[in-house]
């Protein structure tokens, strides 16, 4: 099953929990804190791999989340870092936002990896708290969650040479002749229901061929699923239009040509601007001497050079073949999209630091809600259940001016606040007392 469109859920490994702990060794009457580090989360990749050609594996499988860190332990001892999550995608696929449709990666090459989700850092053991006036901290902290998001997948096959033209024009003919690929192949409209891919080797020199399903009037308004069909011509470099050399229906094959190109044009002006080389296909066929005559005088007054072939019967191709190989020497290769993640230094994209959100403070009712400044992290990586771990809580509050925040929208000893979905009491703590 082909499949060039899903949409996934990511999240980093959550870092392991810092642990409280101290030395209890002989003759040690005073042992100092000794609670390790929890190990970091896993991170989720994205990577290109050339043996996929579909999205498939992700159509029932939507949720992926790395392992955990490990905790610390005592005597100091540093949790394990968590393995990475490695998702392997087809070259090719293009990594989207959902919500503001930018693009974050574009996996062309073998090997091109993209940081969809980090793992947390590990909470730090109670050894990390421990200074010249507070030397025995009886409290740590929990690991950090892991970054989640959703994702669009959307695969664009890689080809230098894209085949298009009406359906039943002979596509799938003409790459089967070319290449090894083996279409499916029959005598009506609508064979091909999904791109085909074929290597094809000519007087010294390989390229890949894409197959397209065949287009109608209307495709790029994504009648007959144009849409998802012509998004896979948009990275070739060029063109073969092939034209049935036949009327079965009546149709002048000189409008299909027209047709077809009025639709790319429609869909996006730099797909019509591709070179294109026109093929008359089904020349074997009885009566379309005539047509051809026709047809390439029609094009030659466009400009168009016309390669009559038959694709079943092989006549033809090696002149068309070796055009494309010259025009492919003079036609450079795509670049990758230029998205939201930086630039892919060594085959990796990663994603530019998000700005930490400003603080906001409004009171709704009687409760008084903070959001912002890494408040959501602070809050998931401290023991709320721990004294100790509350009154570091309510000094970075104070450090943060949060308090201050507060204080201006009228809060009072008693009052209802909201951090991170989690509701205190103001009391005299939130003063660093």
């Amino acid at each position: 099953m082909f499949l060039d469109y899903a949409k996934i859920h990511v999240k980093g490994g959550d870092g392991g929990d810092g642990i409280v702990a101290f030395r209890r060794e002989p003759y040690v009457p005073r042992g100092g804190p000794a609670g390790g580090n929890g190990g970091k989360g896993g991170d989720v990749w994205l990577v290109a791999d050339p043996s996929l050609t579909t999205l498939e594996d992700f159509r029932y499988t939507k949720h992926y989340r790395a392992e955990r860190g490990e905790r610390g332990g005592g005597a100091n001892k540093q949790g394990a870092s968590a393995p990475d999550l490695i998702i392997k995608v087809p070259l090719g696929t293009v990594v989207r936002d959902p919500e503001t449709k930018q693009v974050l990666a574009d996996l062309v090459e073998p090997g091109m990896r993209f940081l969809a989700a980090r793992g947390g850092r590990g909470g730090w053991g109670n050894s990390h708290f421990a200074t010249s006036t507070h030397k025995a901290p009886n409290y740590a902290e929990r690991g950090e969650p892991g970054e989640e998001r959703w994702l669009e997948l959307e695969l664009k096959m890689l080809a230098d040479v894209g085949l298009v033209g009406f359906p039943n024009a002979g596509k799938s003919t003409l790459i089967s002749a070319i290449s090894r690929a083996r279409p499916k192949i029959a005598d009506y409209p609508f064979t091909t229901l999904y791109p085909n891919l074929g290597v094809v080797s000519h007087a010294g020199e390989t390229f890949v061929v894409a197959d397209i399903p065949g287009l109608i009037e209307g495709a790029h308004e994504g009648l007959g699923l144009g849409h998802r069909f012509l998004k896979h011509v948009e990275r070739t470099r060029l063109l073969i239009h092939l034209v049935e050399a036949t009327s079965p229906d009546g149709s002048d094959p000189w409008e299909r040509f027209v047709k077809i190109n009025d639709e790319l044009r429609a869909y996006s002006s730099d797909l019509a601007a591709k070179r294109q080389l026109v093929a008359l296909n089904k020349m074997d066929l009885p009566g379309t001497a005539e047509i051809a005559e026709e047809f390439i005088r029609k094009a030659a007054t466009h400009g168009y050079t016309v390669y009559p072939i038959s694709a079943k019967e092989g006549t033809g191709l090696p002149l068309l073949l070796d055009q494309v190989v010259e025009e492919l020497k003079r036609i450079p290769k795509p670049e990758p999209i230029a998205g939201l993640a930086e630039e892919a230094q060594e085959g990796v994209y990663r994603f530019k630091p998000e700005e930490e959100e400003p603080l906001v403070v409004k009171r709704e009712g009687d409760v008084y809600r903070v959001a912002g400044a890494g408040l959501e992290r602070l809050v998931a990586m401290t023991d709320l259940a721990n004294e100790e771990a509350l009154r570091r809580f309510y000094h970075i509050l104070l450090k943060r001016g949060v308090i201050d925040r507060l204080r201006q929208e009228g809060v009072e000893y008693g009052d209802t606040v909201e951090i991170a979905g989690v509701e205190f009491e103001y009391t005299r703590g939130f003063d660093g007392l």
